[in-house]
Parts: C-alpha cells; sequence; structure tokens
C-alpha cells in the first residue's frame, strides 16, 4: 500500500501524484454519490413507512431520528475503527456496515416489523458515519489545502445529484398506486388489509436487496482499488512543534469550534429543506406550488457549489467564502421574517445557496493541522452531523409556541455563529485547555 506522505510534509499538505488523485477523486465522488443516494431515501421511507406500519406522525419521523442519532452515537467509535484501518480500509468497512444495514430491511418488511426498520436505519447510519469519516478529511487533505473546498463542493454535486435521483426511483417502486390503497383500507376487513398491508412492506425488499448487492461490490472495488493511503499519524516539524504536549483533540480550539458550527449548520440546513413546504402552506401558498420549493433548496444549493468549484481558491478563499454564506444565510432569514407569501417562502428556499459552501469550508478549516488527532477530528465532526436531528426538534416546539415565521429566528444566531468561525474561531490553534 502506498504512503502519500514524507517527513517533510503534513496530512494537510499531502498531494498525490496526478494518475493517483484523479482516480482518487472518482472512488471518493462515487462514494459521495452513496450518500446522497442512501440519506434522500429517507423522505420516501417517511411516508411509506407510515402506511405500511399503521404509524402516527410522530412515529413515521422516527425514521429521520434512527438514521440521524446514529452519527452522534458511533462517531467516536468509527474514529476507533479508522485509526486500526486507516482512511481505504475504513470506507470499504462503511460501505458494508451499510450494507448490513440494507439487509436488515428484508425480514422487517417480511414481518412488518417497524423496529427492525428502524434498527436497518440506523445501521445505516452507522456505516455512514464511518464512510463519511473517512472520506471528508480524505478528500481535504489529498490535495493542496488552499483549494480543499473546491474538491469538495465537486463531491457535493455529487450527493445532490443522487439526493435528487434517490426519491424519484424509490418512490416510484414503493408509492404508487398507495393513495387508491389508503382510500381501500377503510372498506377491507383485518384479514384484508393485513394482506393489503403486507404486500406493501414487500415493495422494499427488491429495491433494497439491489441496494445491498451493489454496496457490497463498492466495497470490493474500493478496497481492491490502489486508493492511496494518508498517514496522519507523522506530523512535519511545524505541526509537530505545535502539537507537541497536546494528549487530547479537545486542546484544538478551532476544532471544537468548527464542530459547533457544523452541528449549526446541519441543523439550519436540513430546516431549510424539510420545513419549507409546511411554512410554505402556512403562508397561503397552494400545496402543489409549495411543494416544489425543496427543489428550488436543492439547485440553489447545486449553483452554489458550483460557483465554489469555479471561485475557490482563484477568487476566494476557505474562509472567506464561509463568511459571505453566512452573511447570506442571515439576509435570507431576515428576508423570510420580513416578508410574505411566495417571496417569503423563496427566502427559506435561498437558503440553500446560503448553505452550500458551509461543509466544504467547514470541514478542512476545523481539521487543519490536527496531524495525529485528524481521525478523532474528523469523527467529531461528524457527529455534528446530529445537528440536522435536534435543531428542526427545536424549530418545531418553536411553532408551536409562535408560529411557523417567527420561529425561523432561530437561524440567525446560528449562522452569526458559523461566522465567527470563518472569521475569527479557525485561527485560535495556539491556545492549550487541559482535559
Amino acid at each position: 500500500m502506498s504512503k502519500i506522505m514524507s517527513s517533510a510534509s503534513s496530512p494537510s499538505q499531502v498531494q498525490a501524484p496526478q494518475t493517483n488523485y484523479t482516480r482518487a477523486m472518482a472512488i471518493i465522488g462515487a462514494l459521495f454519490f452513496v450518500f446522497g443516494f442512501v440519506t434522500w431515501l429517507n423522505s420516501v421511507l417517511i411516508p411509506y413507512l407510515k402506511i405500511a406500519c399503521e404509524l402516527n406522525n410522530f412515529e413515521a419521523f422516527l425514521v429521520t431520528f434512527a438514521f440521524y442519532i446514529a452519527y452522534l452515537v458511533m462517531g467516536v467509535p468509527a474514529a476507533w475503527l479508522l485509526k486500526k484501518t486507516g482512511f481505504k480500509k475504513g470506507m470499504s468497512a462503511g460501505l458494508l456496515i451499510i450494507a448490513v444495514g440494507a439487509l436488515i430491511f428484508i425480514p422487517a418488511a417480511m414481518t412488518r416489523t417497524y423496529a427492525l426498520f428502524l434498527l436497518g436505519l440506523f445501521v445505516q447510519g452507522t456505516g455512514l458515519t464511518v464512510l463519511q469519516a473517512a472520506v471528508n478529511p480524505y478528500v481535504s487533505i489529498i490535495g493542496p489545502p488552499e483549494s480543499a473546498a473546491k474538491r469538495i463542493s465537486f463531491m457535493g454535486i455529487c450527493n445532490k445529484i443522487a439526493g435528487s435521483a434517490a426519491p424519484f426511483i424509490l418512490g416510484s417502486i414503493l408509492l404508487v398506486g398507495t393513495d387508491e390503497l389508503v382510500a381501500s383500507l377503510e372498506t377491507m376487513d383485518a384479514a384484508q388489509k393485513a394482506a393489503g398491508l403486507d404486500a406493501l412492506a414487500s415493495r422494499v425488499i427488491s429495491p433494497y436487496l439491489f441496494i445491498m448487492v451493489a454496496l457490497l461490490l463498492l466495497a470490493v472495488f474500493t478496497y481492491f482499488s490502489g486508493l492511496p493511503e494518508i498517514d496522519t499519524e507523522q506530523e512535519n516539524e511545524t505541526v509537530a512543534a505545535a502539537n507537541t504536549g497536546k494528549t487530547s483533540v479537545f486542546q484544538f480550539p478551532h476544532l471544537v469550534i468548527g464542530v459547533i458550527s457544523l452541528f449549526l449548520y446541519v441543523g439550519v440546513e436540513v430546516m431549510a429543506g424539510d420545513t419549507v413546504i409546511n411554512y410554505a402552506s402556512s403562508q397561503g401558498v397552494p400545496l402543489e406550488e409549495a411543494s416544489r420549493y425543496t427543489t428550488f433548496t436543492l439547485w440553489a444549493m447545486v449553483i452554489g457549489y458550483s460557483i465554489g468549484i469555479g471561485a475557490i481558491p482563484k477568487y476566494l478563499s476557505q474562509q472567506r467564502a464561509l463568511q459571505i454564506c453566512a452573511i447570506l444565510g442571515v439576509i435570507f432569514t431576515l428576508m423570510a421574517l420580513f416578508t410574505e407569501g411566495s417571496v417569503s417562502v423563496l427566502s427559506i428556499s435561498l437558503l440553500g445557496l446560503a448553505n452550500s459552501l458551509m461543509w466544504p469550508t467547514i470541514f478542512p478549516l476545523a481539521i487543519a493541522d490536527l496531524g495525529r488527532f485528524t481521525k478523532i477530528g474528523s469523527s467529531l465532526l461528524i457527529m455534528g452531523i446530529a445537528g440536522g436531528a435536534l435543531l428542526p426538534l427545536l424549530y418545531g416546539f418553536l411553532v408551536d409556541v409562535l408560529n411557523p415565521q417567527s420561529a425561523y429566528w432561530m437561524m440567525v444566531p446560528c449562522y452569526l455563529f458559523i461566522w465567527y468561525f470563518a472569521a475569527i474561531g479557525y485561527k485560535i490553534r495556539t491556545r492549550k485547555v487541559n482535559l
């Protein structure tokens, strides 16, 4: 296995030979496609399982909770695994774990047991935790550090293309004819109803068997791909001197602030995508039109990624791009708060543009110069994805207390904190905290 490391280079300054670099980027792009595809399947699973397993709304949204909470629970174990296996083997392991989660859907569907579905989702989330903890720092440090956001932006496009395809593909299999089925359930006796729901539940078996096989093949391909390994346990003289005496990853203030920033970013990103339809309805927008705003949010993110690819680092530094995105987040949120109707709703969708370059910039800025602490630092950042499980719940509480529009005030301090990280927080690397 080749090592992309010399005694004169740090993990954040590694660059592979052009052939290996191109191959590595292609493989990582495929893995980011997997992220998007598996994650966005949840938008179909929520209404599908609500019908098939006869759930109320709260129970149905446990789909999202079971999936995202894995990032928080399994973040540190993922770091331990990567420390043992390295990045490349860790990527293969992550794919295998996701495949196991897909396999669990088979007995879950055959028995129509919701708890098994949730277990499968948690296992898939665990696999994605390992996979993301490996590939995000890998793509950050495989090339020049100043262009890391550009590389991650390219990966974000792979992610969002998969995200836009996944609900369409799975929805065309699972949700076809469900409106008629729901209407007919009222007239069925218990045996007929059970048979109808069992048939509905069985629809998930074929697509998830296909997903499982595809993941297994990709895991084998990744393992034998010759993907160059990166040794983050070695440090150059500058990084080693800066990290002398540090025994804990929490002694890197810029990382801690970065984790908080990423937690807040994921929370507001999920809010922008998942609350916009209900918010549009509350603003008097017809439901058929309201459903389009999620697509607007997605394409706004793709536009932002494209701008990042063209502008970073030639015209914008990573930190400057993040500052601009945070300011845009505040502006679009205030527009949503102080306007009405379609303009207000469109402002929420435009948050996709503000959010687009946050992951590509927060991640490399937060793991910069961690040296031997890179893997555990990456895992802590991945744990920050739990913001997508918790902040929307806070928004829902505020909607009940206030109203759907006023509840968006909670986003303003989130974006301001992200701006602080981009302007000041990422520079704080010398303070030692004894923990």
